[in-house]
């Protein structure tokens, strides 16, 4: 069985040559910017089930962890606020950790008892603050919108105002496209000018030349391989599987797969790639440019799914070579708050380690809040 092996597609200059012509280079540029595109995603293909199993082994038990000690702080600290020898002040610290901590945790997990403790601590409501912030959510959303969102909207559910206004922004979507539709049918329905005539003829040339011009490339690829012909089991196989390729890549209309199996087939060689005539090189281009638009929308499409699985938000840059190890940053980052957790749970053995502890946080409040003064 003959070995076959992926081959690069490029144009090199002509002996007698000093240097490529303008679609000549094109074409080398794009054939360039796919190939590292598609190596793009293939990263993405190696680096999702890694970055999974490290997420699902080791990221998310010391999530857990962590949490289970910030629970287990909050109710150490209204615990410890009534306990005696602890100053007003003490005390308002106590009061601030608390409001911050459980109010994050009720955030990520609705608890009625964080709740009770939140509401006893800052003085005002949970549920009441939250109605508040989306009520202010929805009024900017339909200001964006330009439409009402209904009063039937459950206010202490974030999850509920979003699907709502994302069905609101869909039913838009699907308007204005309906409205286009239509513009579009009224536009063809009426009688077109000898120019339009024209220019429509002349793009539909086009478009019958680029489908014909991939058409011809996979003709020459299927008339070399005829897997049905052959009768030695084992090439039959091989036949076959890149028979399937070819397949594949014409009905995407990919130029590059198919010109990289005609190379691979040795149906054609270097000299046949740098001869391509110019006339053939603009419509290979124009091809290549929509393979290229295509490419970039499906790499769109993978960060956008990755994103989403892991609640990275969108202002975040991913990539393959960053998001493991940035993940890996996160862990370390999860591991020492998990240490100093463990640390400041000590503190409530003895009332004057606490108030020395209290007295530490009060200082680095200080600090943080002196840090974000605007001078």
């Amino acid at each position: 069985m003959t070995r076959t092996t992926r081959r690069s597609v490029s144009i090199a200059p002509a002996h007698n040559k000093a240097s490529l012509s303008k679609g000549q280079k094109a074409f080398n540029t794009l054939i360039r910017q796919i190939e590292k595109r598609r190596h793009y995603l293939g990263a993405w293909e190696v680096v999702g089930p890694v970055f999974q199993k490290k997420y699902t082994d080791e990221f998310l038990p010391l999530e857990k962890i962590c949490t289970d000690l910030r629970i287990k702080l909050v109710y150490r600290l209204e615990q410890a606020f009534d306990q005696k020898g602890l100053t007003k002040s003490d005390r308002r610290t106590i009061s601030e950790l608390i409001t911050g901590l459980a109010g994050d945790l009720i955030e990520e997990q609705d608890d009625a008892q964080l709740k009770a403790i939140y509401n006893r601590h800052s003085r005002s409501d949970f549920d009441s603050e939250t109605a508040a912030e989306l009520e202010d959510m929805k009024s900017m959303l339909e200001a964006m919108l330009g439409a009402e969102l209904g009063d039937d909207i459950d206010l202490n559910s974030p999850d509920d105002l979003l699907q709502r206004a994302h069905a609101k922004i869909e039913e838009q979507q699907a308007r204005e496209a309906a409205e286009n539709q239509a513009r579009e049918e009224r536009r063809a329905n009426r009688k077109k000018s000898a120019k339009q005539l024209a220019a429509q003829a002349r793009q539909e040339a086009e478009q019958a030349q680029l489908s014909q011009s991939i058409r011809e490339v996979y003709r020459k690829v299927a008339s070399v391989l005829h897997p049905d012909r052959e009768p030695d089991p084992q090439e039959r196989q091989r036949k076959t599987a890149l028979m399937q390729r070819a397949n594949q890549a014409y009905g995407n209309n990919n130029l590059l797969q198919l010109l990289e199996l005609q190379l691979e087939l040795e149906h054609i060689d270097q000299s046949a790639i740098n001869n391509i005539s110019e006339d053939r090189l603009k419509q290979y281009n124009v091809i290549l440019k929509e393979q290229l638009g295509e490419l970039d929308q499906e790499i769109l499409h993978v960060e956008a799914r990755f994103r989403h699985a892991y609640g990275i938000p969108p202002f975040i840059d991913v990539s393959p070579e960053t998001v493991v190890r940035n993940l890996t940053g996160d862990i370390a980052g999860i591991q020492q708050s998990v240490r100093d957790l463990k640390q400041d749970l000590l503190v409530f053995e003895e009332i004057g380690t606490l108030k020395s502890w209290l007295k530490s946080v009060k200082r680095q409040h200080a600090t943080l809040h002196f840090d974000e003064m605007p001078f």
